[in-house]
């Protein structure tokens, strides 16, 4: 189970769910592509508008005029004030739907004619009641995709019949209830209605209605003759940008001068007068919108979200989370991190450029998220698979390997050829000589026992893990290990002959501690082989051991097993002499097939050879025996140190030349 849900192909399948739910384009997706586009608005420098002024129905206003609603005689004063400074077209986005209980409703309506005022009315899902429609000339047909009311609440008759134009106020926030885009016309049935912006262009050019084109896509263009086209979404909405702001005066003033030739909005500020919309720079005056769609409008500098941004964002979502699975999985932690930091930064970067350059809306949230989880996601089930597979490593190796070795497998366990590999290595086997007295010394203190056992065994792997090498196996008293494996050692031969030496060297220095004890020294017999031998994870499908098969092993153990019969500690295989030739002495012991096998070999211990010697061992394989044991009686004199061995040679040699002597020693035991 651990493997699965750490395997490099859990973290692709991250990747693929986020790329579904960006696909999806659930809530969440969307609102978070939102926010991140009110944070692109939230960098513009704001600017005050040249083209819209706003008379500020404020607290000074009603200390002046009264309560609100004022008679709606106050409103027509202010129009004509307006009108006599030099206005362009005045807006009034109240909603005047019943008659004025104060009786101003006529004073109102005779400052409406022919003054271009535009006054509101609101989509309602309750009522129908006044709405004043706009004809429009259609390119396709928008209908479909035009946002639709219920019903239309219109200014009451007398003020609709006389205001040059009549607009819609509604806003439609989005999923989280901000204001970024407003429609430019909606529908009730087959009739249509403009938003209020576009009722005060129109005004201002004379036009009598607006075209409107469509396709099977939705909604396109909007334009006013007279008026360059505005290009819409399906939905004929606008993306509204919040980076103007409006010059205010109080309407107790009375002082509108600096207003001539703009466009001026009346509207309520004061406290409990008036709502409040969210925007993405914070919330707003509900004229707000209004006025900022007016002010995109008459600017041109439209925000757009290109008809390519979803496809590429999708593409980039899938594309950077694949990618950083690859990456994860096959380069090394730096270029990993590396590619999250430039991917994150590119999503982060790319929407404010597009933003900054040509007014693009486009979403970098779910690639940054995508790249940010996916990647951690990666990176921590390959830095767990890692450290388990070290733990693995320390566990398999650490008990019979240097410390050393262990830290350079965890580091690159691509060093260790799971499942085995064929190698050239070398094989040392060694057995402890006199186990059966060292045994019978302790009687039955086997706990003792056991414990000098266990001592002799700690004193011999002392040089193994010094040398690198790998201890495969325990048996008993005897031990196997190999030099070459798991890591690479071109030197492993001349490792596994010092290592060997050195463990007869750690034996001597056990034996002092066994006198200490009054116990019997022991010894350590030991073979060393060379040759291609298959190492690695070996056993069966439930336990699995690190070990070493083959034919040189077998004959490393046939080599230690003769050391008895030669008289020495160590016997050393002609490949492993052929590769440390210039590292050792060596003294060549015989010409010997060892148990179970024809070819013979040619085998050594570490000493320095003489040309007495060779003289020896040419009357040995000639058939000139009785030459030979006069030649190794004279040996033994000139290299004292192996006299157990010529001993050993003149016992057999007593005994008489085989008439089918071959030069070669057949053993007749392992």
């Amino acid at each position: 189970m651990f493997k699965i849900i750490t395997h490099w192909t859990v973290a692709a399948i991250t990747a693929l769910l986020l790329l579904f739910a960006h696909y999806q384009d659930s809530a969440v997706v969307e609102t978070l592509r939102l926010k991140q586009f009110d944070l692109l608005q939230q960098q513009d420098v704001p600017q005050i508008s040249e083209d819209i002024g706003v008379v500020a129905i404020d607290e000074a206003s009603i200390a002046k005029f009264g309560q609100w609603p004022w008679k709606r005689d106050v409103l027509a004063e202010i129009i004509w004030q307006l009108r006599e400074q030099g206005a362009g077209v005045i807006v009034l986005p109240i909603i005047m739907s019943e008659e004025d209980r104060l009786g101003g409703d006529m004073d109102l309506a005779q400052a409406l004619v022919d003054n271009a005022v535009v006054i509101a009315q609101t989509g309602s899902t309750e009522v129908n009641r006044n709405g004043v429609p706009r004809g429009v000339a259609k390119i396709g047909d928008p209908l479909p995709y035009l946002y639709e009311w219920d019903g239309m609440l219109g200014p009451i008759p007398l003020l609709g019949d006389n205001a040059p134009g009549v607009g819609v106020v509604n806003t439609t926030p989005e999923i989280d209830g901000v204001v970024r885009r407003v429609p430019l016309i909606m529908r009730i049935g087959d009739e249509t209605y403009p938003a209020i912006a576009v009722e005060v262009i129109r005004v201002a050019t004379g036009a009598p209605s607006y075209q409107i084109k469509s396709s099977v896509a939705g909604v396109e263009k909007v334009r006013i003759p007279g008026y360059p086209i505005v290009s819409t979404d399906a939905n004929a909405r606008i993306w509204l940008r919040y980076n103007k702001e409006f010059e205010t005066v109080s309407a107790a003033s009375g002082d509108f001068t600096n207003f001539a030739g703009r466009t001026v909005i009346i509207a309520p500020t004061a406290a409990g007068t008036t709502t409040m919309v969210a925007t993405p720079v914070g919330e707003k005056y509900s004229f707000i919108p209004a006025a900022i769609t007016l002010q995109t409008m008459i600017d041109g500098d439209q925000i757009t979200r290109p008809w390519w941004g979803n496809i590429s964002e999708i593409t980039a979502t899938g594309l950077l989370g694949l990618l950083l699975v690859v990456l994860a999985r096959f380069t090394p932690y730096w270029a990993v991190g590396g590619a999250i930091l430039v991917f994150a930064g590119g999503a982060v970067y790319a929407p404010y450029y597009a933003w900054t350059t040509k007014l693009f809306l486009i979403d970098g949230t779910m690639p940054l998220i995508t790249t940010v989880i996916t990647g951690f996601h990666a990176v921590f089930n390959r830095f767990v698979l890692e450290f388990f597979q070290k733990q693995q490593i320390k566990k398999q190796f650490g008990t019979y390997v240097n410390p050393t070795v262990v830290e350079k497998l965890q580091k690159d366990p691509s060093l260790i050829k799971l499942g085995g590999e064929e190698k050239v290595l070398s094989c040392v086997m060694t057995d402890m000589r006199n186990f059966t007295g060292l045994g019978e010394s302790y009687g039955a203190d086997v706990e003792g026992f056991t414990r000098t056992i266990n001592g002799y065994m700690t004193a011999i792997t002392e040089p193994v893990m010094a040398n690198d090498g790998t201890i495969i196996k325990y048996i008993g008293d005897a031990s196997m290990h190999i030099h070459g494996a798991p890591l690479d050692d071109e030197h492993h031969a001349r490792s596994a002959v010092q290592t060997a030496l050195d463990m007869i060297k750690a034996c001597e220095g056990f034996n002092q501690d066994l006198a200490k004890e009054g116990k019997p020294p022991v010894g350590l017999g030991a073979g060393v082989n060379t040759g291609k031998i298959l190492v690695g994870n070996i056993g069966s499908e439930k336990k699995l051991g690190y070990d070493c098969l083959g034919d040189p092993v077998s004959v490393a153990a046939r080599l230690e097993s003769q050391t008895k019969s030669y008289g020495v500690l160590l016997i050393v295989g002609p490949d492993t002499v052929a590769l440390t030739k210039n590292d050792f002495d060596w003294f060549e012991l015989d010409n010997i097939a060892v148990k179970g096998k024809e070819k013979p070999l040619r085998i050594y211990a570490v000493h320095k050879s003489g040309k007495a010697h060779k003289t020896f061992l040419k009357n040995y394989y000639t058939g000139n025996w009785d030459r030979a044991i006069k030649d190794a009686e004279h040996c033994s004199a000139v290299h004292p140190k192996m006299q157990e061995y010529y001993a050993k040679m003149i016992e057999r040699l007593s005994s008489g030349c085989p008439i089918d002597w071959d030069g070669i020693y057949r053993a007749t035991s392992k």
